[in-house]
């Protein structure tokens, strides 16, 4: 008989630790309005909301001079994946559920969206604030091109629960008063035979809260191009509201 032969088995490497995530020491959301001081303003029913004065113009201030000392930006490529819109500024994204859950709980989002009906979210319970938390910088001659916000699906809570992302939330932590020039956010309504698209334009207003619907009833908008940074840039603190899933609607 030939004699046996004699099969190695290689041991099966370690796959090597997961790279700690970076952790923020955010600053205090402090002074902020009463919730019962904040108004919910309708750009476009059940569509584009916002809330002036939802940052104070102190808090806004805080929060740049921070995030310019403790975060390190990447610029996104100039040439954009097949199918995604071209996007020229400087990014930064955590995730960090801690600081979701105090801009949820100790802003007054909270009770502002609960002024609005479920079936306006999304038909689930709105149950908080995406944890992956985003934070943009557009220089002089950066824009957003023309594109739909997608939503995701996520475990969250604690125990985690199925749930889904609805609206995206942006909160302008600069605007004209510090001299920056263009950075609007333009939406377009759909087109028909009868009916050409329109332009709804929202100013880039220093502490606006801008909610709009994201998934498949997103419409289709873009970052103006931001022609004079002012020396300070746009910056936008971004984030997602999130509802239990089981809702047909953004899907």
């Amino acid at each position: 008989m030939p004699p046996k032969k004699h099969v190695v088995v290689k041991k099966k490497e370690k796959e090597p630790p997961a790279p700690p995530q970076p952790t923020l020491q955010w600053p205090p959301l402090t002074p902020l309005l009463p919730s019962s001081d904040l108004e919910l303003v309708e750009v476009l029913p059940d569509q584009i909301l916002t809330i002036p004065k939802f940052f104070t113009s102190t808090l806004c201030k805080t929060y740049v001079n921070f995030l310019q000392k403790s975060v390190s930006l990447t610029t996104t490529p100039g040439k954009p994946k097949r199918g995604d819109a071209v996007r020229v500024n400087d990014r930064f994204q955590i995730q960090d559920p801690a600081f979701a859950d105090r801009l949820w709980n100790m802003s007054g989002l909270k009770e502002i969206v609960s002024r609005k009906a479920a079936s306006i979210w999304g038909g689930g319970q709105v149950v908080g604030l995406n944890p992956n938390i985003r934070i943009y910088r557009y220089s002089t001659g950066q824009f957003f091109d023309k594109h739909y916000d997608d939503s995701n699906q996520l475990l969250f809570g604690n125990p985690p629960v199925p749930c889904r992302t609805t609206w995206t939330l942006l909160i302008y932590l600069t605007g004209a008063v510090d001299g920056v020039v263009g950075g609007e956010t333009v939406f377009y309504t759909e087109s028909s035979k009868t009916k050409k698209s329109e332009e709804i334009v929202v100013d880039l207003e220093k502490g606006l809260a801008v909610l709009h619907k994201h998934g498949r009833d997103c419409m289709l908008h873009e970052g103006n191009i931001v022609t004079d940074d002012g020396g300070v840039g746009k910056w936008v603190l971004r984030s997602d509201l999130v509802v239990s899933r089981g809702s047909a609607s953004g899907a």
